[in-house]
């Protein structure tokens, strides 16, 4: 096997393959891109048991064949490579020279049989959408994290397909227990959408395929035997679906009669990280108490001090004092794009609501914690 490619054609890659390559898992291969070299191209997989990759690229090749290499040190080879063009063939018992007239490696790789398959799936109904609806859809859902929790519904996203106002749309749903948060896509109205139902897709999994996504153009999503497909017009991400329920949210996400606050995102999230500021692990809360014309903010942490900070809102009716985790707010209000954030409360016993006060295709709720 020998052939000579574009160092721009896949220093990206892999760069972006290292999540993949670097998780741990029960084999090493793992460890390991698989690159085979065909006519005028090749194709670089990588895997980490449950997400898979696939891309081809342009190249010359001089002999056909596939090897496999550790793929950390073939990227920082490639990156730091001192020419445009990087000749790659294997020699005996799976060595691996790459170089060119002036710089020479020779590194050991691993026989390519030894490398897990990646799903090879056929008849896989799509949809298209944007590249970046998707993008903003997985960077939403992800400010929700897993920490230790091993439960489906925790470390997956649900993903669902419906129609609301008559309309399609496709929408991730994501938890932690303590909070929860919606992010919709309305698809075109002459769009052939398949009816997909509901999975829950590694939250792991979304990640790697964000890497890939870009601000212009389409992808193309599906799902087939349990799993979940992302395709570019010369890559492919798979996903192995998670096993396990996801909790009845529709209930959850139905606002109560309240009152409808609109606050400066900027104010609000630059006075929610200064009271964060004496934050621990114990003492996470702060106080909120909405009252006429005002909120006031108050953060106590006996071990370090505490802190007090007022902003002037539109607010009627009787106070409400409720203590949240200001993190959640942080997160959600960081993940809006918009000028002003719209916070619905009830009392110091329901949920919060934290939304974009214009766009309605992205909703947090923020359970209160004990005073």
């Amino acid at each position: 096997m020998k052939f000579t490619i574009q160092k721009v054609d896949i220093v990206d890659v892999l760069s972006k393959v290292q999540g993949l390559a670097g998780r741990k898992s029960n084999l090493a291969s793992t460890s390991n891109v698989l690159i085979r070299a065909g006519e005028s191209e090749i194709s670089i997989a990588a895997t980490d048991l449950e997400t898979g990759f696939e891309g081809f690229y342009p190249a010359k090749v001089e002999s056909e064949g596939s090897l496999a290499i550790n793929a950390r040190k073939f990227f920082e080879i490639v990156r730091d490579f001192p020419s445009a063009e990087v000749r790659i063939s294997e020699i005996d018992n799976h060595w691996i020279e790459i170089g060119n007239k002036n710089v020479e490696y020779h590194i050991v790789g691993m026989n390519p049989e030894e490398f897990p398959d990646i799903p090879k799936l056929d008849s896989v109904t799509f949809f298209e959408m944007p590249s970046s609806a998707l993008k903003t859809m997985i960077e939403r859902s992800m400010i929700i994290g897993t920490g230790d929790d091993k439960r489906a519904h925790i470390i997956g996203v649900y993903f669902e397909t419906l129609q609301k106002d008559e309309k399609t749309l496709v929408r991730m749903v994501t938890t932690d227990g303590s909070r929860l948060s919606t992010v919709d896509h309305f698809c075109p109205e002459d769009a052939s959408m398949p009816d997909f139902g509901s999975v829950l897709i590694p939250k792991k999994g979304l990640s790697e395929v964000n890497k890939f996504l870009e601000s212009e153009g389409t992808v193309r999503v599906g799902l087939k035997d349990n799993h979940f497909i992302v395709k570019k017009e010369a890559e492919t991400i798979i996903i192995r679906l998670l096993e396990g329920e996801f909790p009845r949210y529709s209930d959850i996400i139905q606002k109560s009669e309240g009152h409808r606050i609109v606050i400066d995102r900027q104010t609000f999230l630059m006075m929610l990280k200064r009271m964060s500021i004496l934050s621990s692990e114990h003492y996470r809360s702060v106080i909120f108490h909405f009252s006429k014309g005002k909120l006031v903010v108050n953060s106590t942490n006996p071990d370090i001090g505490e802190s007090k900070e007022e902003i002037p809102i539109e607010f009627e009716g009787a106070p409400i004092e409720v203590a949240f985790n200001p993190r959640y707010f942080i997160d959600a209000a960081n993940a809006i794009d918009e000028a002003n954030v719209l916070v619905h409360i009830v009392d110091g016993e329901k949920p919060c609501f934290l939304e974009p006060e214009n766009d309605k295709t992205y909703l947090n709720v923020i359970m209160p914690m004990r005073i």
